[in-house]
């Protein structure tokens, strides 16, 4: 985005950013209220999801998508790290099932102790603390007084890091109030889900010198980190085009009346576009060295007609329920399709609503072979036999990533394979030594922001819509992510 561009934004309309969108967000809260949701019917419209600072999806927002706010400082020359931490001292907020998968994890992690945790369910905080305990550690401060009591672990204990596994509206918030209070702060994913969010995140993590990583646990897995030092090595070339997505029937979690269930479903009332995007993304923008050497410049999105959610309604729920009186506005397919700074392109599927098996596509492309998951297999002009794939198992003797190499054991048992153990580990790790982390808060926030973007993107009849550069352009400074190690 040339600097005219945010001149011409500034002088038009005396606002900045955040200005600007708040006018958005009280404009579409009023349209909700006054039966602009089209055809829903009375009583099953319910008000736009709390915390959601940008509805405003419109023409204005597509002009204004790349827009960098005013009055920010400048992106540190190198990829921040801060002082080493002998003993990493942890909050954890939200200890539902992936906070509780975490905390297993913490608890065998040598340099790290929870010490505090919170929880609107205080059964849920028991439970964490607990298992904490069990682990040999002291029993942590508990704070339950309802959704907001953060805000008091945040303020008074005295810690390294907050960490939390909360629904999506909650990731930003609670990463602020940990930076504001001078501690650094880890997500779950998306770290934000709006342009304002991720600006927030990136704005309060350069004010305060404090570290904000979102925690994408597919960055480890053992088939992405095969394939990264594949690049790394250069057997697949240059890279030029990478597919991915997540691709997983999400139906039941949805509709359940508990867990995810209570939350998740929320989303698709009025939101259409790629609502989920980093599990598919990650992966493959290390590959194609996102923020470092390379960027996403702009998106094209569109989506299916929405059917799997009400069909999925009518047939498991009596007449008269009012889960079958729910309409949505989320596409049961969006795909997008990216495209970097560098003229290499990227395609991003979001499919959750209809009857599959599970999938993330992660394909990556280069000028001299291709590695594609689902199942996982390879394939090397001149080392694969003429127009044949190659199972990715015979790779892995001679190419397995390091960090498979040493914690594969130590893994063995946490979530989703061992990956979750692995990206503890680092964040762990990178506290500890004053490393600069795996994944930083310019990562998450652009990550992150192909859910806007896809979403004013599917709004504006599927334009190209330009990304911020979260960097203001130290990417191209900023080296590759290395292969890292235990």
């Amino acid at each position: 985005m040339g600097t005219d561009k945010r001149s011409k934004r500034g002088g038009t309309s005396g606002l900045d950013r955040r200005d600007f969108l708040k006018t958005g967000a009280l404009g579409l809260a009023a349209g909700a209220a006054t039966g602009c949701a089209g055809t829903v019917e009375v009583g099953a419209f319910r008000p736009p999801i709390p915390g959601r600072d940008t509805p405003d999806i419109g023409p204005n927002a597509l002009a204004n998508a790349a827009a960098v706010p005013s009055g920010l400082g400048a992106p540190p020359a190198q990829p921040f790290a801060a002082p080493p931490i002998d003993q990493v001292r942890i909050a954890y907020v939200g200890v539902g099932g992936m906070g509780t998968a975490h905390v297993r994890n913490l608890v065998r992690i040598n340099g790290c102790v929870i010490t505090a945790v919170c929880d609107i369910r205080e059964a849920h905080a028991e439970r964490a603390a607990d298992l904490i305990e069990e682990a040999g550690h002291p029993r942590p401060a508990l704070y339950t007084n309802g959704e907001t009591d953060y805000e008091r672990l945040c303020a008074e204990e005295d810690l390294d890091l907050v960490y939390n596994a909360t629904p999506w509206r909650w990731h930003v918030p609670i990463c602020v109030a940990a930076m504001e209070n001078g501690k650094h702060a880890a997500t779950e994913v998306p770290a934000a889900y709006t342009l304002e969010g991720c600006w927030e995140l990136v704005e309060t993590a350069e004010r305060t010198n404090r570290h904000c990583a979102m925690m994408e646990n597919v960055n480890y897995g053992r088939a992405e980190l095969l394939c990264l030092n594949l690049v790394r090595q250069g057997l697949l070339g240059e890279i030029l085009h990478a597919e991915c997505g997540y691709l997983h029937d999400l139906r039941g979690i949805k509709f359940a009346d508990d867990g995810e269930g209570l939350w998740r479903r929320d989303h698709s009332w009025t939101r259409n576009g790629n609502l989920y995007p980093t599990h598919g993304l990650g992966p493959v923008a290390n590959c194609m060295d996102i923020n470092r050497g390379d960027r996403f410049a702009s998106l094209v999105s569109m989506s299916s007609p929405s059917r799997g959610l009400q069909e999925y309604a009518v047939a498991n729920y009596p007449e008269g329920h009012a889960k079958r009186a729910e309409t949505f506005a989320l596409g049961d397919v969006n795909g997008s399709l990216i495209q970097t700074a560098m003229g290499k392109t990227i395609y991003v599927a979001h499919d959750t609503n209809l009857p599959r098996p599970y999938d993330r596509i992660n394909k990556v492309q280069g000028t001299r072979g291709i590695f594609q998951g689902y199942p996982d297999r390879v394939y090397i002009e001149g080392r694969s036999r003429g127009h044949r794939w190659d199972e990715a198992e015979a790779y892995y003797e001679e190419f397995e990533h390091p960090l498979w190499t040493a914690l594969r054991e130590a893994s063995i048992g946490a979530g989703h394979g061992g990956m979750d153990f692995m990206e503890d580990y680092r964040l762990i790790k990178c506290l500890r030594e004053g490393l600069p982390l795996d994944m930083n808060v310019y990562d998450a926030a652009a990550l992150s922001a192909v859910c806007e973007l896809s979403e004013i993107s599917v709004a504006n009849g599927s334009a190209p819509v330009e990304f911020p550069d979260f960097t203001r352009g130290k990417w191209r400074e900023w080296g590759a992510w290395p292969i890292v190690g235990a």
